[in-house]
C-alpha cells in the first residue's frame, strides 16, 4: 500500500470516528497531529479530512443528490466516511485523476465495509465522476 493509500485510509479512520463521536473532525484530527501516543500523522492525510470538513456541505448536498434510494442517515458511517474523501478528492484534489479518487475510495470500502459497499461507492462516485468537470466549474 502507498503512502497516499495508507494517507486515505487514515483521513476515512478520523473522519468515521469524528462522526461515531460527535465531534469536528479537524479538532479530532488537531489533537492527534504531534501527539506522542499515535503514529505521525501524514501530510496528505491533514488535507484530505480538512478538505472534507472545509466542503462538507457541499459534498453532503452531492452525494444525497446522487446516492440514488439512500439517505446520509441511512449510510453506514464508514461507507459515509469512504465517499466523503472519494467525493473531496474527485472534485477538489486537481492532482489526483478522477479514476484513481473513485478506485482508491472502492478499496477502501472493499477493506473496511460490507460486501455490498465496494459496488454502492463505485456506483454513487461514478455518476458524480460523468459529471465531475461540470460540477467542478462551479465550484
Amino acid at each position: 500500500m502507498g503512502a497516499r493509500s495508507k494517507a486515505r485510509k487514515r483521513a476515512v479512520d478520523l473522519l468515521f470516528e469524528a462522526a461515531v463521536r460527535g465531534v469536528d473532525p479537524v479538532t479530532l484530527l488537531a489533537d492527534r497531529v504531534g501527539s506522542p501516543d499515535v503514529p505521525p500523522v501524514n501530510d496528505y492525510t491533514v488535507t484530505l479530512v480538512e478538505g472534507v470538513s472545509a466542503h462538507r456541505a457541499r459534498i453532503d448536498e452531492l452525494l444525497t443528490e446522487h446516492a440514488q434510494g439512500w439517505t446520509l442517515e441511512r449510510m453506514p458511517a464508514v461507507d459515509l466516511a469512504i465517499l466523503r474523501m472519494g467525493l473531496y478528492e474527485l472534485l477538489w484534489a486537481t492532482d489526483v485523476p478522477d479514476p484513481v479518487a473513485i478506485d482508491e475510495a472502492v478499496q477502501l470500502a472493499k477493506s473496511l465495509s460490507t460486501d455490498d459497499s465496494p459496488r454502492f461507492v463505485n456506483g454513487v462516485l461514478g455518476r458524480i465522476g460523468g459529471i465531475a468537470d461540470r460540477l467542478r466549474a462551479t465550484l
